[in-house]
């Protein structure tokens, strides 16, 4: 009876080690999961905020061409409206009329590719933090498989 009792004792103290060092290695698991998750989310939320800053850089770069092209915009019409004033002939108002309108065209032309590029540059570089989140966690799940 006393070998019985020994051995059950023996047993359950077997029993509870394992579950002991089973409950602890799961504790160590999830915590170290949690501190990754963690981390990712840091990380996260840094690429949100790079993304976010360069999106405001470009549109502040964008709303500074757009008032410097309107600024000048608005200094070239008082001056052909001035040159226009002073022509001395119907002849020489039609071509001052036809010179500032392919000049205005050209510019905006010009301004509108301008922004085009300002655009495209800052979706590039709001996009880039992101992309870079992504691939990092694909690479990720890729590893864990």
């Amino acid at each position: 009876m006393a070998t019985s009792a020994e051995t059950l004792k023996s047993t359950a103290e077997k029993y509870s080690a394992a579950g002991t060092h089973a409950f602890k290695e799961a504790f160590e698991k999830s915590l170290t999961a949690f501190n990754d998750l963690n981390t990712q989310s840091k990380s996260n939320l840094e690429a949100v905020v790079a993304s976010v800053t360069a999106a405001t850089k470009g549109a502040e770069t964008l709303g500074a061409e757009t008032l410097a092209y309107s600024k000048k915009s608005l200094e070239d019409h008082v001056s052909a409206a001035k040159s226009l004033s002073s022509a001395r002939s119907v002849q020489e108002a039609v071509e001052l009329q036809t010179a500032w309108a392919k000049s205005t065209m050209e510019a905006y032309m010009a301004q509108v590719n301008k922004a085009s590029e300002i655009v495209a540059a800052s979706v590039k570089e709001s996009l880039t933090p992101l992309n870079a989140r992504v691939t990092a966690a694909v690479e990720k799940f890729q590893a864990a498989r």
